[in-house]
């Protein structure tokens, strides 16, 4: 029996996140373009500039209902005779909208490329809002909503933004509207947002994947670049505002045998130098299954099966402004519920007091940093970052530079970013469930005045 040598590992590959390449089509759209060889499954991403914050008083979830009826028709194809292209094409077309606007996602095979950006175009350019499919997607949100009230974490998230921001805020109100903003839009108020903030002058297109055998160029002055607009400027973004001040409201469930625990404040975007340092701490307090939280509450304590601590942004500015939700979720039984906050407070207090390891410090980056290759191996992740870095006001090469300072950053600036973020003496804290088995435990531990709403 001949054996052969056992085969050897090769030197490993540098990798950096992709850097695309920017242009401005005659019509005002910019273009963000990324050749990944091997991608075969193109993804294009166009973020319009239609914020929540644009949405008319009254009409919340008009921006949500708008995204939805994208694909239900233009002035060319009915509703299902477009699904029934872009099926041709063997292509997927979603839209939502969140607070920094409206994003449509594209994903088709690089061949039929061309195709789908003319599907694309004709849904941006002439949609066909019909007064039938538009009723019809306003009682699928209304059916919506109680189904999302019933969710703790859901609920708990509504409860939070209640509480931090004013009540004139649009962060402080339901990302896609309640019942009875909902039930007011017609196809004539989704007409009227589209008009008054769909327009190539204030829209990316992003597309990311194989382009060899592409003529991109020729594709987009086809589609896109043929769809037309007025040359309005981006609007300005308001100001944001928040109470932090430590205080916990519990979202009546009675019976409930789990409790939803949501706490949370707002804090630094990516725009400011602490980011990365936020970014590092924060994974070491919850980020993983060993850091400190799970180490404490799941394997020591068993109150939990997880809990998360994460920094969202919700919205940021030109300028450099913005906000970013940092919090920390999970859920445990309702009898642990008072002992469960009390060992989470000890946590961050001994973080306070302590700070973070050099070996916590190290593991977060091997885990933040290493997983990256493996993170952005697909068309759609890549061009959905890029997307997020358009729509925050971020130049193309954050990403690839966001990796090297979280590698450069040290545990004392992560311990001290963290320990910002998190302040025990500042944070809001939404409970939900059984009030009455929880709020004295809960009052017992001073962490803020408690509050009970109904559910």
């Amino acid at each position: 029996m001949q054996f052969h040598p056992q085969p050897r590992p090769g030197a490993a590959t540098p990798w950096n996140f992709p850097a695309p390449g920017r242009d401005r089509l005659p019509n005002g759209l910019t273009v963000l373009r990324c050749h990944r060889p091997g991608q075969q499954v193109v993804a294009v991403e166009v973020s319009l500039d239609a914020p929540l914050d644009a949405e008319p008083a009254g009409l919340e979830g008009v921006a949500t209902i708008m995204a939805r009826a994208f694909s239900e028709g233009t002035d060319k194809l009915s509703a299902e005779d477009f699904t029934a292209e872009l099926e041709r094409c063997g292509a997927t077309l979603d839209a939502h909208a969140d607070h920094p606007g409206v994003r449509l996602s594209l994903e088709v095979p690089a061949s039929r490329l061309a195709k789908a950006l003319g599907l694309l175009a004709d849904a941006l350019r002439a949609p066909a809002f019909p007064d039938n499919e538009i009723e019809r997607l306003v009682r699928n949100r209304l059916d919506e909503i109680p189904h999302e009230l019933a969710n703790p974490a859901r609920r708990a998230a509504m409860a939070l933004s209640a509480e931090l921001f004013p009540a004139e805020s649009r962060m402080s109100r339901p990302r896609q509207g309640t019942e009875e903003t909902v039930e007011r839009i017609d196809a004539a108020s989704v007409r009227a947002f589209y008009e008054a903030h769909v327009r190539p002058a204030t829209a990316t297109a992003v597309v990311v994947g194989d382009l060899t055998d592409v003529d991109l160029d020729q594709a987009l002055a086809d589609t896109l670049g043929a769809w037309t607009g007025s040359q309005a400027e981006p609007r300005p973004v308001p100001a944001v505002s928040a109470d932090d001040a430590g205080r916990v409201v519990i979202v009546d469930r009675p019976g409930a045998v789990q409790t939803q625990l949501l706490i949370g404040r707002v804090g630094a975007d990516r725009h400011d130098r602490v980011w990365p340092a936020q970014v590092l701490g924060t994974y070491c307090l919850g980020g993983t299954l060993t850091s400190r939280l799970d180490r404490v509450l799941r394997e020591e304590k068993g109150y939990t099966y997880g809990v998360r601590a994460f920094a969202q942004v919700l919205r940021s500015a030109p300028d450099g402004t913005g906000v970013a939700m940092l919090a920390i979720s999970g859920s445990v039984d309702t009898p642990n519920t008072g002992p469960a906050l009390a060992d989470l407070w000890t946590v961050l207090r001994t973080l306070a007091a302590d700070g973070l390891t050099d070996p916590e410090r190290d593991v977060a980056v091997q885990n933040l940093v290493g997983v990256a290759p493996l993170k952005y191996e697909t068309a759609a992740a890549v061009a959905g970052t890029l997307a997020d870095q358009v729509e925050q006001h971020l130049p193309d090469d954050f990403q690839a530079r966001m990796y090297e300072r979280l590698a450069e950053t040290g545990t004392v600036e992560a311990t001290a970013a963290v320990v910002n973020a998190f302040p025990a003496d500042r944070l809001v804290t939404v409970l939900v469930g059984d009030a009455e088995a929880i709020a004295e435990p809960v009052r017992a531990l001073g962490i803020g005045e408690v509050t009970v709403v109904s559910a």
